[in-house]
């Protein structure tokens, strides 16, 4: 069998994977049915049991501890996932001033499910699954100045237990658009999207991939847009799939940065049916990172940008925010070539 140089770069790459499993789907998985203890009476109740007797917040930035054990299953809401019987703890938030608020769970130890009301008990935002652990945040939670808003601390079908509660002002990030900057051209985002643009391996039959090339030094600044819809029902995030060719060297340089924290992956072996991922950053809000990317000289690599979450911020969907990537070692745009005759050709020399 003859080893070509393509064999030998597949070897290469697939060798040096070091985080092949993270996900580049764009739905969000399934959840499996939760497992918990009984949810027994807690007689050292923090209180909250109701909206009736729900625990003052008037003041931030917030942060407590507590648990939903002992307590009674007097609410729930969709995001995503319904018939929740799990006990919920309620808490009432009330500040002198209009806010956007950031409400983060991070640390609780178990699936929770956190969503607000307003005064009139009308959904303001709901999240179940934010980290990898099922644990929720919400950003982008506006308030107004003087007006009662509750917040329903729940969990996933029976779940329940030990939760950590931070409450502060969200300050969003936004990007300027980059002077000279290639847009990325991709459709907004709609309900039910199907991407046809950008969307590779999730576009299944179609498989769009986005070529890049840079200018005459290689280089070439990216302003992309990425987000979140729902398909059919269903939490779907948008994800951008980028063949990057690479120019003499092999070796591409990439610095990014995006108004929410999302992947940049670097994927190995380039087959839709195993799709790898080499290496990963994580840019954003307004923090820059950058990877090296190394192939052949003139070789092509797979390029994946997208959120960190399957979940939009607050209840809007869909939800767009940018990104922008600027690389260094790309191979220059080809110069397009116009078709003629030798007659043509012949009379030029007349």
């Amino acid at each position: 069998m003859r080893i070509t140089l393509a064999m030998i770069l597949a070897l290469v790459i697939v060798g040096s994977a070091t985080s092949a499993d993270l996900d580049t789907s764009n739905r969000m998985p399934a959840k499996a049915p939760s497992t918990v203890n009984p949810n027994i009476p807690n007689p050292d109740r923090q209180g909250g049991d109701t909206i009736d007797d729900a625990v003052l917040i008037s003041a931030l930035p917030y942060s407590t501890t507590g648990t939903t054990t002992g307590y009674t299953n007097d609410y729930d809401e969709a995001c995503p996932y319904t018939t929740s019987t799990a006990p919920d703890v309620v808490y009432e938030i009330r500040i002198p001033s209009d806010a956007i608020l950031t409400i983060d769970m991070l640390g609780s130890a178990y699936d929770t499910k956190i969503y607000v009301y307003d005064e009139d008990l009308e959904l303001v935002a709901c999240n179940d699954d934010f980290y990898p652990d099922y644990v929720s945040k919400l950003e982008d939670v506006p308030v107004a100045a003087g007006a009662g808003y509750y917040l329903i601390i729940d969990g996933y079908e029976e779940s329940h237990g030990d939760y950590e509660l931070t409450i502060v002002e969200y300050v969003p990030c936004v990007l300027e658009f980059p002077s000279g900057a290639m847009d990325e051209g991709e459709p907004s985002l709609v309900n039910d999207y199907v991407d046809y643009f950008n969307g590779g391996c999730n576009t299944e039959g179609i498989y769009p991939f986005q070529d890049l090339y840079g200018d005459e030094n290689g280089e070439r600044t990216f302003w992309g847009t990425s987000g979140w819809y729902l398909y059919e029902g269903s939490n779907n995030r948008d994800t951008d799939w980028i063949i990057l060719h690479a120019g003499d060297t092999g070796v591409i340089e990439v610095t990014g940065d995006a108004e929410r924290e999302t992947y940049l992956f670097d994927l190995g072996l380039q087959d839709c049916a195993i799709p790898a991922t080499t290496q990963v950053i994580i840019v954003g809000p307004c923090s820059e990172d950058s990877m090296t990317m190394e192939t052949y000289p003139g070789y092509s690599m797979w390029f994946w940008a997208g959120p960190t979450t399957f979940t939009a911020p607050g209840e809007s969907y869909p939800y767009e925010y940018n990104y922008t990537i600027h690389f260094t070692g790309l191979a220059p745009q080809p110069v397009a070539t116009q078709s003629t005759t030798w007659t043509t050709v012949k009379s030029l020399f007349r």
